[in-house]
């Protein structure tokens, strides 16, 4: 039901991925509701469909991003075990899945963050740049409740001074040759990470993984359904 779910304004766009049940938490929908795609899809943003954001990477269909948000949501959250979510975007490309998850972590003034982290220079600061076209975004990166990073994906992401500090969430926004194991060391116990994998690694056969660690440091694997992602790889030379 993706393609009927296009709008002529965002409110249109996120009421028609609800009532398609593409959404069905209200915490997701609302978040959604906050975050305007036409600060982040370069043409056409209320459609449900992905678009080229240069570099070789996308923005993802909106059915995508809020089927990330559903599955990954127990761990955005607030709780009283979780008081301050720290959640990894990688591959965070134009910086609206960021946005749309910095709304449900809570105030930086309690320790939450989102990190989104990009391979190459131009689209971190296009995902920057993105989140400071709206007064809500901007006060999410100057508070430091976001914060845009570059570095190799494929390795995770440490913040200077946070050493150890781990992830609740980890949303991986590309085709990785397989759950790359530091990725899984950085998976705080409990958490859960959402990941595309390339199957047969030629990039033809990919699904979306739920991998969860449980408070005892167990993993457990899920295949969720089929993708195409670009590929989590190497900056471009």
């Amino acid at each position: 039901m993706a393609w009927r779910s296009s709008g002529a304004t965002n409110r249109d766009l996120i009421e028609n991925l609800w009532r398609n049940k593409l959404i069905t938490e209200p915490q997701v929908k609302e978040a959604f509701l906050k975050v305007d795609r036409a600060h982040y899809a370069p043409s056409s943003p209320y459609k449900d469909n992905p678009q080229p954001i240069g570099h070789a990477a996308t923005i993802s269909a909106p059915h995508m991003h809020a089927t990330a948000v559903e599955n990954l949501l127990p761990f955005l959250v607030p709780s009283p075990s979780r008081p301050a979510p720290r959640i990894l975007d990688i591959g965070s490309g134009s910086g609206y899945l960021t946005h749309v998850m910095a709304e449900l972590v809570g105030p930086a003034t309690d320790g939450a963050v989102v990190v989104g982290v990009e391979h190459i220079t131009p689209l971190r600061d296009l995902g920057e740049a993105n989140m400071c076209k709206s007064g809500e975004g901007r006060g999410l990166v100057t508070s430091g409740r976001v914060r845009f990073r570059v570095g190799d994906g494929r390795k995770g992401w440490t913040e200077p001074g946070e050493e150890g500090e781990g992830w609740d969430a980890i949303h991986v926004g590309a085709s990785a040759k397989e759950v790359h194991p530091e990725l899984l060391a950085q998976l705080r116990a409990p958490g859960r990470m959402f990941i595309p994998v390339d199957d047969d690694g030629k990039g033809w056969s990919q699904h979306v993984w739920c991998v969860d660690k449980d408070e005892a440091g167990a993993v457990t694997k899920r295949k969720l359904f089929g993708v195409r992602y670009v590929p989590l790889t190497d900056a471009p030379a």
